[in-house]
């Protein structure tokens, strides 16, 4: 499995809800999650698949991703990524660093099989871990940012060049706290 950080697909939010409990779990899951998509939220909402044409593909049902159509979205490339976690003076996770190339993706509308390529590019991903199981990710340059229905807002897939910040609170509702630079609707560019 490679890892990409350009387009960073944000669903990490709806994992580290179930783990909670356990700080070297969560330690675990934010890494794999920040470097390997694959490995996504919700196992039971999601469909991963490997194939020759792409590294992997996540497929969205209607509703989760997009709120007329199912989303899927293919991986490729070669992304290169530098990955740092920050513990306190007792070991608990209080921030993750993540920065690099991401991957090529490529988001498919899973009814009309309408296409919106985004090449893999730079960013970096803050997430800053509080005490009472709440967090704030800043991410600046190229991102994905995917919210679900649960999610204030949600549902949305949206491509941001600029700075994004939004909070996560301790149910793993997401809220859209800062937004500067250029955003793209993909859901709405998949429509057309």
């Amino acid at each position: 499995m490679k890892t990409f950080a350009a387009c960073q697909v944000f669903l990490m939010e709806h994992m580290v809800k179930l783990l909670r409990k356990e700080n070297a779990m969560k330690r675990t899951l934010v890494k794999v999650f920040t470097v390997v998509l694959g490995v996504v939220a919700c196992v039971c909402l999601l469909k991963v698949s490997m194939a020759s044409a792409y590294d992997v593909a996540i497929d969205l049902p209607a509703g989760l991703a997009c709120a007329d159509f199912g989303l899927r979205i293919e991986i490729t490339g070669s992304g290169t990524q530098v990955y740092k976690e920050f513990l306190d003076k007792n070991g608990n996770l209080i921030r993750t660093l993540s920065a690099g190339k991401g991957w090529d993706m490529l988001f498919i509308n899973a009814s009309t099989g309408t296409t919106f390529p985004i090449k893999g590019n730079g960013s970096v991903s803050h997430i800053l871990y509080n005490p009472d199981g709440t967090y704030t990710y800043i991410a600046t340059g190229h991102n994905v940012i995917i919210f679900f229905p649960t999610d204030v807002g949600g549902p949305f897939t949206k491509q941001y060049i600029g700075r994004m910040v939004f909070t996560v609170d301790a149910f793993g509702v997401s809220t859209v706290k800062e937004l500067n630079g250029k955003q793209v609707d993909i859901c709405a560019a998949l429509s057309n």
